[in-house]
């Protein structure tokens, strides 16, 4: 066949995507073998069925052909109004695109910021994805590294640094992998490098309704921030719509306007039926949203509980998100290794720190989706299992 181009064949950069451990984990469970799974944000409770009525009803009233490329007006019109009141920075309709999912914004954005050979920064630790989007739109991946003695936050000098030639930067707060939650001074901090520079902010603000400490703060809201930086948002984690696959930008008008012509000539639009079912959950109001976080309030509260309790494994903070990063380092393993190890031995899977990006070696992400007892009781079994591997190192 034909070569395929660089582009596409370089998307994973070393040739693995980082998630070696995953994939073996369900090969696992397709051969019998029982797995107690930690690894994706996946919700362990389903799409609220007052969303799935509303679904339902609007393709049987026939919203099952084109819908308008930038959204529906009354959708685009309520993702307005939710990010002013959280904001105060008014928007309007003509400030929002409505994309297939937060990963489709994150691609789109990066187009819009991001000319072919432009350097593009990330924070590291980072969701497995980013690197490639960057690639993907032709840019240059540059990860700006962070240290878990500090909460994984990003530091002006590491920022600085790194901005040579750089284009953007791209931050997710709440964030995952670690459960940071960027407190004022630092998304400051990243305010005035970029602004000195130049820059565009793609800010992924997808878990902004899982806080658990402090208070999710956009940068868009910081003086002068809302003209550089495009808001990535999602039904995805606030109102367990995973597979219905819709989200948002949120961005200058300009900006908007030239990704509405992308989007003509990408995906075009999202399905309508699609649009009023997140239309009818995001009108459902603060409640809704709120049921679907508790699981992960709870069991972050149980993780503390569990942790606090032993001497082999440190957790970092997890202020946001369902997620918890642990630190194994105490065990002489490296994430992967632990990881690995730790399936084998006790068919648990979480994903190594190293999936996302060297800041996070020797650490271990485990997300929060399994149900109460049996969430506590894998994470004993993983905190058993690092304290005799501790004694041995």
């Amino acid at each position: 066949m034909p070569a395929l181009s660089q582009r596409i064949t370089t998307l994973n950069g070393d040739g693995s995507d980082g998630w070696d451990l995953f994939y073996r984990a369900r090969a696992m469970i397709e051969s019998g073998v029982p797995v107690t799974e930690l690894t994706i944000g996946e919700h362990d409770i389903r799409t609220d069925p007052s969303i799935l009525r509303a679904m339902h009803d609007s393709a049987m009233a026939g919203h099952t052909g084109y819908a308008i490329v930038p959204g529906i007006g009354a959708l685009r019109d309520e993702v307005a109004a939710r990010i002013e009141a959280r904001t105060g920075v008014r928007t309007g309709r003509e400030n929002v695109l409505i994309t297939p999912g937060g990963q489709a914004g994150l691609f789109a954005a990066h187009m819009a910021a991001c000319a072919p050979g432009d350097v593009a920064l990330y924070i590291d630790p980072y969701y497995a994805t980013y690197p490639g989007v960057l690639r993907a739109v032709g840019a240059q991946p540059r990860a700006v590294p962070t240290r878990s003695s500090r909460g994984f936050l990003p530091d002006r000098a590491a920022l600085e640094a790194a901005c040579d030639g750089a284009a953007s930067l791209l931050i997710n707060t709440p964030n995952n992998p670690t459960g940071a939650v960027y407190p004022r001074a630092t998304l400051q901090d990243i305010a005035d490098v970029l602004t000195e520079r130049d820059m565009w902010l793609i800010s992924d603000e997808v878990y902004d309704s899982q806080v658990w400490e402090g208070k999710h703060l956009s940068p868009r809201a910081l003086p002068g921030m809302d003209a550089r930086t495009l808001v990535i948002g999602s039904m995805s984690k606030s109102h367990a719509m995973t597979g219905s696959r819709i989200g948002w930008i949120v961005g200058p008008e300009e900006a908007i306007a030239c990704l509405i012509d992308l989007a003509t000539n990408t995906t075009y639009g999202v399905p309508g039926y699609i649009q009023d079912a997140a239309l009818f959950g995001l009108r459902a109001g603060a409640g809704l949203e709120a049921q679907v976080a508790e699981p992960f309030r709870r069991r972050r509260a149980i993780a503390e509980r569990v942790l606090a309790a032993q001497q082999a494994v440190r957790m970092i903070p997890a202020q946001g998100a369902m997620y918890v990063m642990l630190d194994v380092r105490a065990t002489g393993l490296s994430g992967e290794d632990f990881a690995f190890a730790l399936l084998d031995a006790h068919h648990i899977a979480v994903m190594p720190g190293e999936s996302f990006g060297q800041s996070a070696a020797g650490h271990v992400r485990v997300a929060m989706t399994l149900e109460d007892s049996r969430f506590e009781a894998a994470l004993r079994s993983l905190c058993d299992f690092a304290a005799g591997l501790a004694k041995a190192a």
